[in-house]
């Protein structure tokens, strides 16, 4: 094992990746977590993990942050070689600062304290100050005397985040920092950190399985399964222009018809939709967000009856039965924005986005 990292022979491209991965696979036994993994952080972004639980999402933060020994390809920070070939630089030689899903503060010592912990090679005449500074920027300045166990989960985290770039780290990892908070806290707590993370220009890279988090947080998401990457790209990009079925329906409920292609097309209630690259014949599932129909009275578009309507607040969810044909219909979740209660047996006329409608082999939701 070798301490200090190996600078890289050459660089492939133009700008260097703050954190690179080149071909990372990893396995826990006979479980392969991490499979051939490809992926790149650029300075002052925020990229997210985002998949379900058992993905291998969190094994990709611990071997960036080397608390996992790398097994196959390579990890690169700011252009160096961390870890590759049985070679592994240790943790506190990576300029990486590291947010722990549970924070991981030292119980026994002050806020302040905690903070200065991760400064051991400053100079300690400086140590006080630039701690100070970096409770400043999360707002926690004024609790710096403060034991743990004296603060609420929201500001834990703060604390958590001032910790992990006080030495002003290249790159930041932070593995589900919200999940314990409530929703009320959650909204506050993410936004600062935000906040804090975009004055630091540090590279940032956030794990979470929550959608709405990846896409509040993020510059660009990368969407695990089953230790791979199946789509890279900006949150507009991912939830627009999912690759497939999987990645339409992690960033929220998608009303799921099924068909055949027939014509470059395939037959639905609301015309037929196409199905490019699907072979004629082909069995296929026809994905339609519930924001992509639009409900009115004025008469145009098939008919959709209404089974029951739920205020959620932003937005009124209403179910619909849409005639195609069956005796039962179609069960159907449209998504209206504001209050939108139509009466149980109102007949309304449903109108698709058809640019929120994506066709897939069938089979891709499991």
């Amino acid at each position: 094992m070798r301490d200090d990292p190996v600078k890289l022979a050459e660089n492939t491209t133009d700008e260097i990746a703050a954190l690179e991965f080149s071909g990372v696979s990893h396995r826990y036994g006979d479980v392969l977590a991490v499979d051939r993994l490809d992926l790149s952080v650029r300075e002052g972004e925020v990229m997210c993990l985002l998949g379900p639980s058992g993905c291998g999402k969190t094994t990709v933060l611990r071997l960036a942050a080397g608390l996992e020994q790398l097994q196959e390809g390579e990890i690169a920070i700011a252009g160096r070689r961390v870890a590759a070939g049985g070679m592994s630089s240790p943790p506190e030689s990576r300029g990486v600062g590291l947010v722990f899903q549970d924070y991981a503060l030292f119980p026994h010592l002050s806020v302040l304290d905690n903070v200065t912990f991760g400064l051991q090679a400053v100079p300690a005449a400086n140590r006080e100050d630039r701690a100070l500074r970096a409770l400043r920027d999360v707002g926690m300045e004024e609790h710096a005397a403060r034991f743990p166990h004296m603060l609420s989960g929201g500001q834990q985290q703060r604390v958590a985040l001032a910790r992990a770039l006080v030495a002003g780290p290249s790159v930041v990892l932070l593995d589900e920092p919200f999940s314990g908070l409530d929703a009320r806290l959650r909204d506050k707590v993410r936004d600062q950190t935000l906040h804090a993370l975009l004055e630091s220009q540090a590279a940032t890279l956030m794990v979470t399985h929550d959608a709405e988090e990846a896409m509040f947080m993020a510059d660009r998401i990368a969407v695990m399964r089953e230790g791979r990457v199946l789509q890279t790209g900006t949150p507009d990009e991912l939830y627009c222009r999912p690759a497939t079925a999987f990645v339409a329906q992690l960033f929220g409920e998608v009303n799921r018809l099924e068909g055949v292609v027939s014509d470059g097309g395939v037959v639905t209630p609301f015309g037929p939709q196409p199905a490019a690259g699907l072979p004629e014949g082909a069995e296929a599932d026809i994905l339609i967000r519930p924001e992509a129909l639009y409900l009115s009275k004025d008469g145009k578009g098939p008919s959709g009856r209404v089974i029951t309507s739920h205020m959620l607040g932003r937005s009124s969810l209403v179910h619909l039965s849409v005639e195609d044909g069956t005796v039962t219909g179609l069960h159907l979740h449209a998504r209206m924005p504001g209050r939108f209660l139509p009466e149980e047996g109102q007949l309304l006329s449903v109108t698709l986005d058809t640019s929120q409608t994506f066709v897939f082999p069938a089979g891709g939701i499991k």
